[in-house]
């Protein structure tokens, strides 16, 4: 845990993507009756660092976009939110951002989401060498950045420049099919990052999908908080969640909302517990913020935008009934 402590600097260095998302206008609407969207940042690893900066801490993007209008549309975004973009590199040719079109409705929901020759895969060793990891408190990163090369060796190589600076490794399992050239391939290059991380978060489908089947996710949470992670966060929906430390395991549940989409819940609960932990709160505070950050998110539009600051969390806390019973 003596490593872990260090996230109490607020300040995070993120690995991972950051694309356009487009949401049909008003909310409810089917895409293919839309006649206006609005867009917004998206992108996990982009909407973890709002969520960051929402809570008043510090976090700064390493990833590449394209050299267009869509890759300078993520960077002015960012740079709203006040999201450090020095180590983004624009990259031309073919490559592309990542688009998502994400209806805000849960009944009937569509997610198209558009990853050809995407950009944040060209992420190089060079890109993630140029970081001074020493000016940072923890690392976090998502699952997408794994799925391709260069990016998957540039991530496990800042997983090294990070590890040697002291820093914690955060990981947040993320699995998209899609992004994957076959499903044993990931599970391979999860359960290698997932060994060398200090805190892993996953749902119970992720977690089972690197132990080979979902009966065997929970054993494999166990494991690893057994052997090299100090926390573990093994989510279970509506179930709520399981965290194990190598010292204790606990359940928690969720707080009920009126859900306007599916989307956004899990940066949302990355973004609100690891904030939580450099405010230092309690775990089982944590895990509860974090729950509470992904249920406020799942009932607005959008998934930077609508993130909680700190003030609007502490509302919904005292405010809303919950959590469900685990």
């Amino acid at each position: 845990m003596d490593r872990i402590a260090r996230v109490t600097r607020n300040d995070f260095v993120i690995v991972g993507r950051a694309g356009m998302d487009f949401y049909p206008d008003p909310p409810g609407t089917k895409t293919e009756e839309a006649t206006r969207f609005v867009a917004c940042l998206g992108g996990s690893s982009a909407n973890i660092g709002v969520a960051i900066t929402r809570h008043g801490g510090r976090a700064a993007l390493v990833t590449s976009v394209s050299d267009d209008a869509i890759g300078r549309f993520c960077l002015n975004e960012l740079a709203k939110y006040g999201v450090d973009s020095r180590h983004i590199r624009s990259v031309g040719g073919e490559a592309r951002n990542s688009l998502a079109v994400v209806e805000s409705r849960v009944e009937d929901h569509q997610s198209v989401i558009y990853r050809n020759s995407a950009a944040d895969f060209q992420m190089t060793t060079e890109d993630v060498a140029a970081v001074d990891y020493e000016a940072y408190g923890a690392l976090i990163t998502t699952g997408t950045v794994f799925a391709a090369e260069p990016s998957r060796g540039a991530a496990f190589h800042a997983f090294d420049l990070a590890r040697k600076a002291g820093l914690p490794l955060i990981f947040d399992i993320d699995y998209r099919p899609y992004s994957w050239p076959s499903p044993d391939v990931a599970s391979e290059v999860y359960s290698r990052a997932g060994r060398l991380c200090d805190i892993v978060i996953g749902n119970d489908d992720e977690f089972g999908f690197m132990a080979g089947g979902k009966d065997k996710g929970l054993a494999k949470a166990r494991e690893l908080a057994g052997s090299t992670a100090s926390i573990v966060v093994y989510k279970m929906g509506e179930h709520g969640a399981i965290t194990i430390t190598p010292d204790e395991e606990f359940r928690t549940g969720i707080y009920p909302v009126t859900a306007l989409k599916p989307t956004g819940a899990g940066d949302a609960f990355m973004g609100g517990f690891v904030a939580s932990l450099a405010q230092g709160h309690e775990l089982r505070d944590c895990v509860l913020r974090g729950s509470a950050s992904a249920a406020i998110v799942v009932s607005r539009v959008g998934c930077a935008p609508a993130m909680p600051t700190t003030a609007e969390l502490e509302a919904f806390l005292a405010d809303h009934p919950g959590p469900t019973d685990s």
